[in-house]
């Protein structure tokens, strides 16, 4: 539904017609139920098919949002055709559809029946509407919006600035540093077995077929305990301190480097999502420190900037104060005073230096000085 809808907008532009509306839309889908060639249509609920113009809208919206420049961050390209070998699928169920959670844990779905589901938690409250998702390991998830409400800690009273890295996954500002598991490498020798068998079967065989799912059930594996440990780490942060800061890295940019492999592997981009809306949902503050912030370069002790350093140099002094720093321990304290003062001057505190004293030789002015 979603491709011959993309399709008949897309004819319509080119053939210089006007843009075909989402009720337009709508209604070519209730005509093409009618017809013998479409009628399978009717084998599934209505209002998976509506959702599915619905993503196509939302998609549309975007793009227009973007070019027009009302849309902020990336430039979102044109929608495009789903690839029958896409291996992830999903259908999204609303409350017109009438699902319906059953009192022995099962799920009814509209012209499905009754699912048996292996609950994670129980639901909040009464869901509004369900999304299943078919992944490419053929597993089936079901997930569900509903409406909940901030759960607030108790005040912890201290507050962190973390550097993220790949020696260590996370170095705390209080010294603390958190290894980095590095669950792809640790699985590679699984993959390259099961890359290695699925690359040995002929091209559309059913063995074929059995070997891309045991390479997929790797990959989910890995991807599974990597998102588990990431949520074990974040709550234990945001649960021990009052404030977390961490550094605004583009980790799209350090994907295309020689790194990349070992970035997309460490997840710094999941995790500090996670810190941000555990936060929010915790009543504590959350803080990103610039980009461009020198925060390995300058002395956390008494502010001199050194200079760039190679990343061999893990230990290096302060020629001004003579303070030894930890490399990333530095680091994390400058990510901390970083968000520390944003904080503030979001809050409308002073951040600027009070007045001081002048030393005995920056007072007064040489006479003749212009």
């Amino acid at each position: 539904m979603f491709n011959d809808a993309l399709a008949a907008r897309q004819q319509a532009h080119a053939a210089g017609q006007p843009y075909i509306t989402d009720a337009q839309l709508s209604a070519r889908l209730t005509a093409a139920k009618a017809t013998p060639e479409r009628a399978w249509l009717g084998q599934v609920s209505a209002v998976v098919l509506q959702q599915s113009l619905a993503d196509l809208n939302a998609a549309y919206r975007n793009f227009f949002a973007s070019a027009t420049g009302k849309r902020t961050g990336p430039t979102v390209a044109p929608p495009r055709f789903k690839s029958r070998k896409d291996r992830r699928q999903a259908i999204r169920f609303t409350a017109n559809a009438r699902f319906k959670v059953l009192p022995d844990g099962k799920l009814r779905l509209p012209k499905i029946g009754d699912v048996p589901v292996r609950w994670s938690r129980p639901l909040p409250s009464e869901p509004s509407s369900v999304t299943v998702v078919m992944d490419a390991a053929g597993r089936y998830f079901a997930s569900f919006v509903v409406q909940t409400g901030d759960d607030p800690l108790p005040e912890a009273g201290t507050e962190v600035g973390i550097d993220l890295g790949l020696t260590h996954f996370a170095v705390l500002s209080d010294g603390r540093k958190i290894a980095n598991p590095r669950f792809l490498r640790r699985a590679e020798r699984k993959l390259r077995t099961a890359q290695k068998a699925l690359s040995r079967k002929v091209k559309g065989s059913r063995n074929r077929a059995k070997a891309r799912v045991k390479v997929a059930r790797v990959h989910a594996r890995v991807a599974d305990t990597r998102r588990d440990w990431l949520h074990q780490e974040s709550t234990r942060i945001i649960r021990e301190t009052q404030a977390v800061y961490v550094e605004n890295l583009c980790v799209a940019g350090l994907g295309r480097t020689r790194l990349a492999k070992s970035v997309h592997d460490a997840g710094w981009s999941a995790f500090t999502a996670m810190l941000e809306y555990k936060a929010r949902r915790h009543g504590r503050g959350f803080g990103r420190a610039g980009r461009w912030e020198p925060t390995s370069q300058v002395c956390s002790a008494c502010g001199v900037k050194d200079g760039p350093k190679p990343l061999h140099v893990r230990v290096w002094r302060c020629p001004a104060c003579g303070v030894v720093h930890d490399r990333d321990v530095n680091a994390a304290r400058n990510i901390l005073a970083l968000g520390r003062r944003d904080r503030r001057n979001a809050c409308g505190g002073d951040v600027r230096p009070g007045p001081a004293l002048a030393v005995a030789g920056e007072t007064g002015s040489r006479r003749g000085a212009a």
